[in-house]
């Protein structure tokens, strides 16, 4: 499977999920060293989980379109 080695060009805009998604992993990780955001640590989480869906869901589709 060669995923990874495809190329495929992206617009500013369909970056937004992605950023989101490496956002709030990092918020996440932060929680862990900071009491500040220990308290949205699953609203961040869901955050987090949704971006990367709706990211892989882009990608997804756009590898598609490409090969077709």
């Amino acid at each position: 499977m060669n995923l990874f080695k495809r190329k495929t060009t992206w617009t500013n805009a369909e970056f937004i999920p992605l950023k989101l998604a490496i956002g709030s992993a990092y918020l996440m990780i932060g929680t862990y060293f900071h009491d500040l955001f220990q308290q949205y640590l699953i609203i961040i989480g869901i955050v987090f989980i949704a971006t990367v869906v709706w990211s892989l869901y882009l990608w997804l589709k756009k590898m598609k379109q490409e090969n077709q």
